[in-house]
């Protein structure tokens, strides 16, 4: 039974008011983020490119971005080389206690960040691994590696064994087989797992708060610390800068392998 151009035009209204709905705050903050004004206040006042310039001209957002660039990403390639293996093993392997390891590699989505910041302060800081760059690395693979694993084994799911299976027949090795057969298989997985490594990564506050420190300090910090004491403009610009990276990065994932294709089983 089809729709009356009523009932179409009352969706459509629906629809436009729910995405207006969500997509509020974000509008705000982006005309916010041109406000002449040396605090946050809306309406602005004034329209200025001011607030952008300070942001690339703040040298704690400079040292921060640089921080948080190089954990992201030495941290994706460091899922990426844990997350794939663990996704073939689990996947393409049947051993005892199978299901206990795949649990563990999936239980930090479980656990509150705040959690696992406390717990990996306690055990950074003897070592000391506290405000170095492989603290942040080694504490944000534990919130990175379970995305990659879940990605990957969602596209090895949908992968036929049997095409590894005749390419070991025919007397390919086993990396042979992972380059030429697996590795294309598996590539949206890898590659929307990599995105969401790398956001999350350069996205992480709770944990970053416990194991960062005043000489090792990532962007999200920085601008915490910031806010404690100012609320102008170039924080909004800076957001709205940050939710351009994102909306980059799954541009990027649409238009190398498309967004459904990517995540999907």
């Amino acid at each position: 039974m089809r729709s009356g151009p009523v009932a179409r035009t009352g969706w459509a209204v629906l629809l436009t008011v729910l995405y207006l709905f969500l997509l509020a705050p974000v509008i705000i903050v982006f005309i916010e983020s041109f406000d002449t004004s040396t605090y946050l206040r809306f309406p602005p006042q004034g329209f200025s490119l001011e607030p952008y310039r300070q942001v690339f001209a703040n040298p704690d957002f400079q040292a921060g971005l640089k921080v948080s660039a190089v954990t992201a990403a030495t941290t994706t390639l460091l899922a990426l080389l844990c997350g794939v293996p663990a996704a073939l093993a689990l996947t393409r392997l049947r051993f005892r206690g199978q299901g206990a390891v795949e649990a563990a590699f999936l239980s930090p989505l479980l656990v509150p960040n705040i959690v696992l910041g406390l717990a990996l302060l306690i055990l950074f800081a003897p070592i000391p691994l506290t405000d170095t760059y492989w603290g942040l690395i080694l504490a944000h693979l534990g919130v990175t590696i379970p995305y990659v694993v879940r990605t990957v084994t969602a596209a090895l799911a949908g992968a036929d064994p049997r095409a590894e299976e005749a390419a070991a027949t025919l007397g390919a090795g086993p990396f042979t087989v992972f380059r030429r057969v697996t590795l294309p298989a598996i590539r949206p997985g890898l590659f929307s797992g990599g995105i969401i490594a790398f956001l999350l990564s350069f996205d992480e506050t709770v944990i970053s708060l416990f194991v960062s420190g005043h000489t090792v300090r990532p962007l999200p910090v920085a601008v915490l610390q910031y806010v404690e004491y100012r609320s102008d403009p170039s924080i909004a610009a800076l957001s709205v800068c940050l939710v351009l990276l994102s909306v980059v990065a799954v541009v990027l994932v649409e238009r190398g392998i498309g967004l459904r294709r990517s995540l999907r089983p």
